[in-house]
């Protein structure tokens, strides 16, 4: 423990802005930086890269984080924002394989912290293969993730091969939004969309009107690059999230039955958020050439309806 408050302390020193980041321990002692500006509080963890709280000025919190959320390295976070990678849900070839692939599970690398004035604070995270991801995927990357937190929040992700062969990969930045109720959510942007029902076989159906979520919600939107605006009248707001180099969206949320043997979701916490988010996934899937990259962007901001 005295190591990990060292690292953590140098961390702090080297990243830290004094007024704005700090670098501090997390409920298992790993690091997360807590930006505090007059533009918004936030926090984003090394465990996973994961962002688990945005709070804009003049409004509450967007970004849902489990009450019962573990942080143990080797375990996902439940909420915040979750970056899935290389597969979404289980891998089609090794279903022991964890969910959602490795990299929300690992602790990444803190690469640098910048303020960028009215945009805000930037926060850049990487991580690499090495022989633990091998076992699991046979290919040479590096990932990064840069999050600026200001009244936006902008979040790119962007993956390098830096192996000799093509690779294929899926991924999303599993957005748990807050909502008051998610019964009484909308999301628009998806109307006249196909998708995948993972709670009736994936059967492909075809979106009309706005998105509701009345029961259980497991929905892959192909060919859907178009931006969303998730309404939210119990919070009296709407939020906007615009997406780039994403032609999938992913709308989630468990639904009562299921929530209730998430033993990392507190009671009735499944009625508190709706996860719409950027992703390229199934047919949408990102072919990667040797030494080429690609990034996926996404910016959520918030309005006041």
């Amino acid at each position: 423990m005295a190591e990990a408050n060292f690292a953590i302390a140098e961390l702090d020193r080297r990243f830290g802005i004094s007024g704005a980041v700090r670098v501090v321990a997390d409920q298992a002692g790993n690091a997360v930086l807590r930006i505090a500006t007059e533009k918004c509080l936030a926090a984003i963890h090394l465990h996973g890269a994961q962002v688990t709280s945005w709070k804009p000025a003049g409004t509450g919190e967007v970004i849902f984080l489990s009450s019962k959320a573990r942080f143990a390295e080797g375990q996902a976070i439940r909420g915040g924002i979750p970056i899935c990678f290389p597969w979404f849900r289980a891998k089609a070839d090794d279903p022991r394989a964890p969910q959602h692939g490795f990299a929300r599970t690992r602790l990444w690398a803190l690469d640098s912290v910048e303020n960028r004035g009215a945009e805000g604070i930037a926060v850049a995270m990487s991580t690499a293969s090495d022989p633990a991801t091998r076992e699991l995927w046979p290919h040479d990357f590096r990932a990064r993730l840069s999050a600026t937190f200001g009244s936006k929040l902008q979040l790119e992700f962007a993956v390098t091969n830096t192996g000799a062969r093509p690779f294929r990969y899926e991924e999303a930045l599993h957005t748990y939004h807050h909502v008051g109720d998610v019964r009484k959510a909308r999301v628009r942007g998806l109307e006249g969309a196909s998708y995948l029902d993972n709670t009736d076989g994936n059967r492909e159906k075809k979106q009309t009107g706005e998105v509701s979520i009345p029961r259980a919600a497991d929905m892959a939107y192909l060919a859907s690059p178009h931006a969303l605006e998730l309404l939210d009248p119990e919070l009296k707001r709407s939020i906007h999230i615009v997406k780039q180099n994403s032609a999938s969206t992913v709308i989630w949320n468990p639904g009562e039955d299921a929530a209730q043997k998430m033993s990392d979701l507190g009671a009735r916490e499944w009625e508190k958020f709706l996860c719409a988010e950027g992703a390229n996934i199934l047919a949408d899937a990102v072919e990667l050439g040797a030494k080429e990259n690609h990034t996926m962007a996404v910016t959520i901001s918030v309005n006041a309806q």
